[in-house]
């Protein structure tokens, strides 16, 4: 089954690390886009098969639009035929929740929500232009218990501008100690064009770790930060299920596995990404743009942007993807999606993996050893056809 992801573009403010397409909210760009919105779900139904399994409303905050946005939103995409079990999330940042919204969202059954915590070191938080206190944090995640929701992610950031060992590891007490469901933990990436990669100034990420006084953790610091979290977690009975994502048993989030999986999605909103049928393509992103195009009767796409994948494309994806999970990659699955054993297209590179314990290979199943997670980039990248 297809999964639906929804892009809403607006934040109070942009964070510094932040490349998503993201804009200021304000109330006319806001009725431009939930018009174009409605316009777009008319236009695309017909490209999904069969019940959806999983929603996704990400941004941008969607938590940033009003009550009666989110309401009009959230009743526009009712449109689409959910499977009774569909996983349905919707991001949220502290500061931007109220109860109203909560209630909202868990009427249009929405079941699962995914708070954007970072860090819960304000100073820290307020290096990477975040909006919210760690107080923030708390109070957020009371009220989503109060309204009933008993499947909450915390996005937790490490490697960020002066942070050491210790912040770290009292970011993930804090966090465990709000007993959330699941966790998905990242490093801090500088993008090409944000304002912390602006911040650097001419030099590269690699020249200099600087930002003022602060200092960004290098890579062997990160790797540590990574190997304590990995390991706490694991003691406090998450299991870590994915290279960058935690889970109580039974609450892996299924809208990402699916992408992880190489399963089909349809991306709605500026900046959305589709994939259907091995056709990707992505929207525009310009919310005027992007409402004109609908308003024309016209798909949002980015014509330059729509590529449609060759055989070794796909399975590069598949490798890729499937290396990610503690799941990995299963090998009569593989050959029946792609006509061929694994082993006849990744034979020597495969086995030179299997041979040094970096790769595991058991029960019908190949995946990477936990133990190789942080340089994972680095392996998988010798599996390009």
């Amino acid at each position: 089954m297809p999964s639906l992801y929804v892009h809403v573009p607006f934040c109070q403010k942009k964070c510094n690390y932040c490349a998503f397409f993201s804009i200021p909210y304000t109330g006319s760009k806001t009725f431009s886009y939930l018009q174009g919105m409605e316009r777009e779900i008319h236009m695309r139904l017909g490209e999904v098969s069969g019940k959806i399994a999983s929603l996704f409303l990400g941004g941008g905050t969607p938590t940033v639009l009003s009550a009666e946005e989110l309401e009009g939103l959230l009743n526009s995409l009712e449109l689409f035929a959910f499977s009774p079990q569909a996983e349905k999330t919707v991001e949220a940042n502290p500061g931007t929740l109220e109860l109203k919204k909560l209630n909202i969202m868990s009427g249009y059954g929405i079941n699962r929500i995914s708070l954007g915590a970072q860090s819960f070191n304000d100073l820290l938080l307020n290096r990477i232009g975040r909006i919210h206190s760690a107080q923030d944090i708390t109070r957020s995640v009371k009220l989503i218990r109060q309204a009933g929701f008993d499947n909450l992610n915390l996005d937790l950031m490490f490697g960020l501008p002066g942070q050491t060992l210790s912040d770290w590891q009292e970011t993930l007490q804090k966090a465990v100690d709000l007993e959330p469901e699941h966790l998905s933990l990242y490093a801090l990436t500088i993008e090409p064009g944000t304002p912390l990669a602006c911040s650097l100034g001419e030099q590269s990420y690699e020249q200099s770790y600087s930002l003022g006084s602060a200092v960004i953790p290098d890579d062997d610091m990160q790797a540590d930060m990574y190997e304590l979290a990995a390991g706490y977690l694991r003691t406090q009975g998450y299991w870590h299920y994915e290279i960058s994502n935690f889970a109580r048993p039974g609450f892996e989030c299924r809208h990402n596995l699916s992408y992880w999986r190489g399963e089909d999605y349809l991306g709605l909103g500026p900046g959305a990404v589709s994939c259907l049928n091995g056709m990707r393509c992505k929207n525009v992103e310009h919310i005027y743009k992007y409402c004109r195009l609908t308003q024309q009767g016209l798909k949002p796409v980015e014509d330059s942007e729509t590529e449609i994948l060759t055989q070794k494309e796909l399975i590069f994806e598949y490798i890729m993807l499937g290396f990610r999970t503690a799941e990995g990659i299963d090998r009569e699955l593989f050959a029946r999606k792609f006509g061929r054993p694994i082993q006849d297209i990744y034979g020597e590179v495969l086995t030179h993996y299997i041979d040094k314990g970096i790769i595991c290979s058991e029960k019908g199943r190949i995946k990477l050893n936990p133990a190789y997670y942080f340089v994972a980039n680095s392996i998988i990248k010798d599996f390009s056809l």
